[in-house]
């Protein structure tokens, strides 16, 4: 897996748009994220093809169910040899240790066990959204933290949140907590549906490991010259 990489979400309907997408960057190895709409459509052939293709995959798919579903599930995505994968950290401790475990019996070897990461709290979600509909009265921060400490203790590598809180995690949870930030946005670009954005310069002195960028780049005018943005400024 890249170092630090810089994940292009590719939000698309449809394998053939998605891949149309791709051939812009012919030669490229990428780091993909393929959502539920994506994934829900096409299915295991498209994984598959971007890996024939070269791409390392993050499948996001943010796995909540019982532990012995989820286990189960894990199994499965573990043998399309996609490089990430996640599941919701609401689902709890036990859920988690199962997604561990069914990733390492479904993967071909040690070697090829996706890294495995919790959805904290939605990018999209304010606190005081988080207060009224989640009936959570803590702070964002304390809930997100509350919720890592927990990831921790399942033995997953890390969490998606957003840059906004990698500092807090960093200082309460270490620096060794793989973190994935969506909600970037370049100080040009359109905020859209995301409440906690940050740019990718300002990502990077939060810590962040790594970075998810969707319409950014694949609704820009040149998404070549969007991505070599994006990536200049996440590599300050």
């Amino acid at each position: 897996m890249q170092q630090q990489p810089l994940i292009i979400a590719l939000d698309f309907p449809t394998k053939e748009e998605a891949l149309h997408f791709l051939e812009q960057f012919k030669g490229e190895s990428l780091f993909v994220k393929v959502g539920m709409e994506l994934f829900y459509r096409e299915g295991a052939p498209l994984i598959k093809t971007l890996k024939e293709m070269g791409h390392e995959i993050f499948l996001d798919l943010k796995l909540h169910d019982i532990p012995t579903t989820v286990k189960r599930a894990m199994k499965q995505l573990a043998a399309l040899e996609v490089d990430l994968v996640n599941v919701h950290a609401m689902g709890g401790i036990e859920m988690m240790k199962a997604a561990i475990e069914g990733l390492k019996e479904g993967a071909k070897s040690p070697e090829k066990v996706p890294m495995c990461i919790a959805v904290t709290q939605l990018t999209s979600m304010s606190e005081e959204e988080m207060k009224k509909e989640l009936n959570i009265q803590s702070t964002l921060k304390d809930s997100v933290l509350h919720l890592c400490h927990s990831v921790r203790e399942a033995g997953l590598d890390g969490v998606v949140c957003s840059a906004q809180e990698v500092p807090a995690i960093r200082e309460n949870i270490g620096d060794d907590f793989y973190t994935v930030t969506p909600g970037i946005r370049r100080e040009t670009d359109a905020v859209n549906d995301q409440h906690r954005v940050v740019t990718p310069g300002m990502a990077a002195e939060m810590g962040s490991s790594a970075i998810v960028v969707g319409r950014g780049i694949t609704r820009a005018n040149d998404p070549i010259e969007a991505y070599l943005q994006y990536k200049r400024e996440w590599s300050v």
